[in-house]
């Protein structure tokens, strides 16, 4: 046993639970980054190795989308729509449900962390000009970005990152996971609806928020390569990766907007964190640890791959230590049909849980402090909780349902 790998392995997953050491100043990306430089300069892994085991393809199709959303972000595209809720003539209850629709659709095509990010502020803003309590729309902001970027294989990080693995069918998973992400968004509304019942206004400070102004050129133009994009991956069998690599291309030769401005929004300590992990990853799996721990798993009884244990061990492992690092830890366990959808599904749904489950959380819940409208632990859990639960459920009947009638037909 190689226990430098071990340690480092054990160590930074720490980090990914806790957010951090105590006593350094790194957070989950830059753990990941120390972890696999001291396994590269000790020579577990060489430069090649390292390399080899980043997954370029899942890397290219994360950066090209974020490079699509950072179109529409500097575009005004998510500020004109947010405001344009928020101003709509509909009462506590239709709103909700509209911010609810938008925001789970705009993350199944969208990344969702950049949904959170573009959207959160301008919801404040809309909110308090109509003496609404922003509260309840930030937490449905989260909850439905979560459960809708379950819908695709592009809508967050874990998904892009099993797509890519397991090679699965675009259109394919939508099939499975179109349903349970429907449940799931109607859960949250339900939930929201109920649990803030006579608490939808509340007087707080109006003041604008600084935002990209409008542009019709540059969102339009984000617009259409968003429906090409869309339309190559439910109509083609082209590599999702090069698609997305071509639109970004597009975007980044523009004579207006400086390729900067598009880049400075791209989230690089995401990008730094899978790479990170892929590396210390490769050489733990190096060391046939994870393959020894899984044969005696099976021989105890547990067989992590069968569904309801991969469906649960997913579940339990995103908030132990964040959705991405527990589907790379749980993908070698990967052989059965359904694993993909079982893996994507269960780890999103999962981050509504905790503040911690999702980035989109932290991202939300951090917007709402510093714009005067805090969110405790406590507030987002007696929401977060029972729409998790509930999604989950409602996601492990139709799981089972899909498994019963194609084991019969």
């Amino acid at each position: 046993m190689d226990w430098l790998v071990l340690v480092t392995f054990i160590l930074v997953y720490l980090g990914m639970i806790l957010g951090g050491l105590p006593g350094l100043a790194l957070d989950r990306a830059g753990l990941a980054l120390l972890g696999a430089l001291l396994l590269i300069i000790t020579g577990r892994l060489d430069l090649n190795q390292a390399w080899a085991a980043v997954d370029l393809p899942t890397m290219a199709l994360l950066f090209g989308l974020m490079i699509l959303s950072a179109q529409l972000r500097l575009g005004g595209f998510y500020t004109r729509l947010t405001r344009g809720m928020a101003a709509a003539s509909l009462g506590p209850q239709r709103l909700l449900a509209v911010l609810i629709i938008v925001a789970g659709a705009l993350s199944a095509l969208l990344v969702n962390d950049i949904v959170c990010l573009a959207m959160a502020p301008i919801l404040v803003e809309g909110c308090t000009r109509r003496a609404l309590n922003p509260r309840p729309y930030l937490l449905a902001l989260a909850c439905a970005a979560n459960i809708g970027s379950a819908a695709t294989l592009i809508g967050n990080p874990q998904n892009i990152l099993i797509g890519q693995a397991l090679q699965l069918s675009f259109v394919g998973y939508l099939g499975i996971a179109a349903v349970p992400v429907a449940l799931g968004l109607a859960a949250t509304w339900w939930i929201i609806a109920r649990g803030y019942r006579g608490c939808w206004h509340l007087e707080l400070p109006t003041g604008a928020v600084q935002a990209p102004p409008f542009s019709s050129w540059q969102t339009g133009k984000g617009l259409l390569v968003l429906l090409l994009v869309t339309g190559a991956f439910l109509g083609t069998a082209w590599p999702r990766e090069l698609v997305v690599l071509a639109a970004a291309a597009l975007l980044l030769t523009s004579r207006s907007t400086a390729s900067g401005r598009l880049l400075a929004l791209v989230d690089w300590q995401l990008l730094l964190l899978f790479m990170g992990l892929f590396v210390i990853n490769q050489a733990l799996a190096a060391t046939g640890l994870p393959t020894r721990l899984l044969a005696d798993l099976a021989e105890g009884g547990l067989h992590v791959g069968r569904p309801h244990w991969l469906f649960l061990l997913t579940a339990g492992l995103s908030n132990l230590v964040s959705n991405v690092p527990a589907v790379m830890l749980l993908l070698p366990a990967a052989g059965h049909p359904l694993a993909g959808p079982i893996l994507a599904l269960s780890s999103t749904l999962a981050g509504n849980l905790l503040v911690v489950g999702s980035i989109a959380n932290i991202i939300v819940v951090d917007q709402a402090a510093r714009l005067g409208s805090p969110i405790g632990w406590r507030d987002h859990a007696r929401i977060g909780i029972p729409v998790t639960l509930l999604s989950l459920v409602c996601c492990a009947a139709w799981l089972w349902l899909v498994m019963h009638v194609s084991s019969n037909g």
